[in-house]
């Protein structure tokens, strides 16, 4: 006769014997925790709400207030703003990465983790590769309802599936630095606040909304350094004609960048979290 014993999650769980995993099997493990990431944002969709209600929103409250003042009618400010929305959205879908690893490790997830034979990495790496989802729902929304009150790409299907691509490239980056937010805080209701303290200056301080020329010296010169106005000119480009190479290849420079600074303060963090 068999027995149920149930586990605390909140209980100590002896962590498995340290054994050696090699770089193929440790990205095995960790595509099988993101696909187990994806799958409960499939089976609970109440956790995308917020992915869903921030396109919206942003997009509406944008075009029909701020269009005609910025741009004199809001049918062209809708073509310039969405691509820059994109940029946008996705930045802010990445602090759900920071929030998952708050929330599990508060919830003593990350214990039984310690105790399978897994790579120590795989739920930081399912955790980063699942919030993929988050980012194709967010973007997808955002597109139809741009569709739907009339924006138009004006260059071809290729360009903008890459302009999709360097958006999400650019959202898996930024979870680095999500990564190391949650690591930090003390619980996952501080995640959003701190993340937004550096997201919104990057963000509102970018040629998203308004032409940089149209701003104080000091804001332009900002805007001028700032990665967010590359990807958003690539985007741009991309979606509806205009310069690219010159965009593509600073937002990717920028990739690199910034993946070699944050990821490896965000692998430490979480090693420093989870030992």
């Amino acid at each position: 006769m068999s027995a149920t014993v149930a586990v605390d999650s909140h209980a100590s769980v002896e962590p498995s014997p340290r054994i050696r995993i090699g770089p193929a099997t440790a990205a095995r493990h960790g595509m099988i925790l993101a696909s187990r990431n994806i799958r409960y944002l499939v089976r609970t969709p109440s956790s995308l709400i917020d992915t869903v209600i921030q396109p919206v929103l942003f997009l509406l409250v944008f075009v029909f207030l701020f269009g005609g003042a910025i741009a004199g009618d809001w049918q062209s400010y809708l073509q310039t703003l969405v691509p820059g929305l994109m940029v946008q959205i996705t930045m802010y879908a990445s602090i759900g990465t920071g929030m998952a690893l708050n929330t599990d490790i508060s919830k003593g997830v990350f214990d039984r983790f310690r105790s399978l034979p897994i790579a120590r990495s795989a739920p930081l790496v399912g955790a980063v590769l699942g919030d993929v989802l988050r980012y194709v729902v967010a973007l997808t929304v955002l597109l139809l309802l741009a569709f739907a009150l009339g924006f138009r790409i004006q260059t071809d299907p290729l360009s903008a599936l890459l302009a999709c691509a360097l958006v999400v490239v650019f959202g898996l980056t930024l979870c680095w630095m999500s990564v190391i937010i949650g690591m930090v805080a003390t619980g996952p209701q501080a995640v959003p606040g701190i993340a937004m303290a550096v997201i919104l200056p990057l963000t509102f301080g970018s040629n998203i909304f308004a032409a940089p020329e149209t701003m104080p010296g000091w804001l332009e010169a900002w805007v001028g350094i700032n990665p967010v106005t590359y990807f958003v000119d690539a985007v741009r480009g991309l979606m509806l004609g205009g310069p690219t190479l010159v965009p593509v290849l600073i937002s990717l420079g920028a990739v690199a960048g910034i993946q070699i600074v944050l990821m490896p303060l965000a692998l430490r963090a979480y090693l420093r979290r989870v030992r």
